[in-house]
């Protein structure tokens, strides 16, 4: 009975929100099942690494929580050394299918188009932070977690926690950010375009090649993102060259799904209220919230620009899934499409759009380091 009464006497009001704040996670996994392999982590971790703890309890569950505990050894074994992400790119681009794009190259400018809200992001920034810190800050807009943990970790940003949290946190709650900004930049008619989809042939050697040629381009453009995109890319080419179907399999299953899983709690370890309810981590969530926005609202005024000069319209939607929150936004984008038309098949596009912003994040990730490092 002490050591109840005095864990509640511990509580404080910044526990109670944590709390909330982990339980509304939780809630959008389960009830919504919103993204549940991001969200479900995060949202237990986040409970667990506030609870007020004292006495018996502390030494029981001490192990998680101390500084040289589990959760610790995690993020030194896995994220501290960049581990965690790139692993975790393996599986990703076993994942990916670049026939959309292989198909049809010109989906791939939207890519580039939606990351202007990093470039935006990281003046606005540089106005409250240092410029290494604002730099590292402003690749939240890319939506892209494994990105956002390299940059910031190679340019030793103090905000790696934070950081970390809202880049993992807008990449879940894409089906509740996109919606709103993609509608207040569109019309019910521009929503409604249809843009029907022709598949064409990609041979074997193309779909092989393609990974290797991309990584030597971006090897060459931004040098910094050789990591990542080269992880990237292998995990597709064991996907694309036909003799290691088992790997492949293990990496978009097995693989993926277990890193995400340290990623999310390892993350969630970083959401500890003392740390959280911040000035300059708040701070740091509305600025990555502005990324987000403005590299939605990019990809969508640039589709709207293109139709200005074409005579076959693009449906302004798909590039919004130009940021690399794969494949949740061409997932959003295809059940909008659907919502406005429910003849209106937009997932071959907006995934092809989606896929070239999972490589156009990496390669303005390394762009970044090669300003910065």
């Amino acid at each position: 009975m002490e050591i109840l009464y005095a864990n509640i006497l511990n509580l404080t009001w910044q526990h109670v929100v944590m709390w909330l704040i982990g339980g509304i996670l939780i809630y959008l996994a389960i009830k919504k099942d919103m993204e549940p392999t991001l969200l479900l982590p995060l949202g237990f971790g986040t409970i667990l690494v506030n609870l007020p703890l004292s006495g018996a309890v502390d030494r029981f569950v001490g192990e998680v929580l101390e500084s040289e505990g589990a959760l610790s050894t995690l993020f030194k074994a896995g994220i501290s050394n960049e581990l965690f992400p790139l692993i975790l790119f393996i599986g990703i681009g076993a994942m990916i299918d670049f026939g959309p794009i292989l198909s049809n190259p010109k989906l791939m400018i939207f890519g580039g188009a939606a990351q202007f809200g990093i470039f935006l992001t990281l003046c606005l920034a540089s106005m409250f932070f240092e410029i290494n810190d604002a730099a590292s800050i402003a690749i939240i807009g890319a939506a892209d977690g494994p990105t956002s943990i390299v940059v910031a970790q190679k340019l030793n940003s103090k905000y790696l926690g934070a950081i970390m949290v809202a880049a993992y946190s807008y990449m879940a709650l894409v089906p509740i950010i996109q919606p709103p900004v993609i509608k207040l930049l569109t019309t019910k008619k521009e929503r409604m375009i249809r843009m029907p989809y022709a598949a064409k042939p990609v041979s074997k050697l193309t779909r092989i090649l393609f990974p290797i040629v991309i990584t030597i381009v971006a090897g060459l453009v931004a040098p910094e993102s050789v990591s990542l995109i080269g992880f990237l890319m292998f995990g597709n080419l064991i996907r694309e060259c036909g003799v290691l179907d088992n790997l492949s399999e293990t990496a978009q299953h097995a693989l993926a799904n277990l890193v995400t899983i340290f990623l999310g709690i390892t993350i969630a370890s970083r959401m500890q209220a003392a740390e959280f309810l911040q000035p300059d981590t708040l701070l740091i969530l509305g600025l990555g919230l502005v990324a987000f926005i403005f590299d939605t609202a990019g990809g969508v005024l640039f589709a709207k620009l293109l139709n200005l000069f074409m005579k076959t319209k693009i449906n302004p939607m798909i590039g919004a899934a130009g940021i690399s929150a794969f494949p949740m936004s061409g997932r959003v984008v295809h059940k909008m499409g659907l919502a406005e038309d429910s003849s209106n098949f937009l997932l071959m596009h907006s995934i092809g759009v989606n896929v070239s912003g999972q490589i156009a994040s990496v390669i303005a990730g390394g762009l970044i380091l090669n300003f910065f490092m």
